[in-house]
This record gives structure tokens, C-alpha cells and sequence, in this order.
């Protein structure tokens, strides 16, 4: 079997869109768990601080904490993950502060946004970049 250059080309160009697809799928879910938890309201930046190491040597197990003062609850996505939503934290009258640590599982390099529900019923983001390098390597 021959392949022309045309046929070459299509195929790059549905190799090309198969690898960006899920790229935008990812960003859809984020985009739908944020709308969920803000009931369709604005999300203002600010207000929330996420704590995450620039680089994971290993992304099965890479620690993050989030703090947000006034916080009722606080939600936690991975951008990259083919299932977002990390865990929800909430927050009762009698807690010392809104803040929380866990570790997570990373599918690659990614962001790592922090949505907390105020007791306004306002919602704020806060974001930190993780960098997951495969076999520690360091690049």
C-alpha cells in the first residue's frame, strides 16, 4: 500500500486533532465543576492561597494545601486529570480556620485551581502551577 502525500498529510492532521481533543475536553470539565460549585455565579481571583511544589518528581503523590479565610467550603481540581474534581473541603461554624492540606495523583504537568465558597455565598480562585517530571529527572 502507497500512501500520496495528501494521504500523509490528512492523517498528520487527524493525528494532530486527536492529541489536542482531550486537551479541551479536560478544560470543558473544569469549566462544568466550576459553574456547579459557584451555582452559575462569577468567580472573582483572589482570596484563596494553594500551596504545591513548581516541581513533582513524582505525580502519584504530590502534596498541596489550600487556605481561603472566611471559607464555608473550598473545592479542588486538577486541570490536566481526566477526572478533575480532587475533593471538597467544608468548613462548620466552629472551625479554627479554612484551611486544609492532601496529596493528590497527577496526571502530568498542570494547573491546580482552588475554588472557595465564601460565606456570602461569593466564590473565589486561587491557582499554582505544578510541574510533574517523569523519573526525577528534573526536566
Amino acid at each position: 500500500m502507497q500512501f500520496t502525500r495528501r494521504d500523509t498529510l490528512v492523517m498528520g492532521a487527524g493525528a494532530a486533532i486527536a492529541t489536542f481533543m482531550p486537551l479541551q475536553a479536560f478544560a470543558d470539565l473544569v469549566e462544568d465543576e466550576t459553574d456547579t460549585f459557584a451555582d452559575g455565579g462569577a468567580v472573582s481571583d483572589g482570596g484563596v492561597e494553594v500551596t504545591a511544589p513548581e516541581i513533582a518528581e513524582n505525580g502519584n503523590t504530590v502534596p498541596i494545601s489550600v487556605s481561603a479565610p472566611g471559607a464555608v467550603s473550598i473545592l479542588v481540581l486538577a486541570s490536566g486529570n481526566p477526572q478533575p474534581r480532587v475533593i471538597e473541603f467544608g468548613f462548620g461554624p466552629r472551625a479554627g480556620s479554612s484551611s486544609a492540606s492532601t496529596r493528590c495523583r497527577l496526571a502530568g504537568t498542570q494547573n491546580i485551581i482552588a475554588l472557595a465558597k465564601m460565606a456570602d455565598g461569593s466564590v473565589m480562585r486561587g491557582t499554582a502551577a505544578v510541574k510533574v517530571t517523569i523519573g526525577g529527572c528534573g526536566g
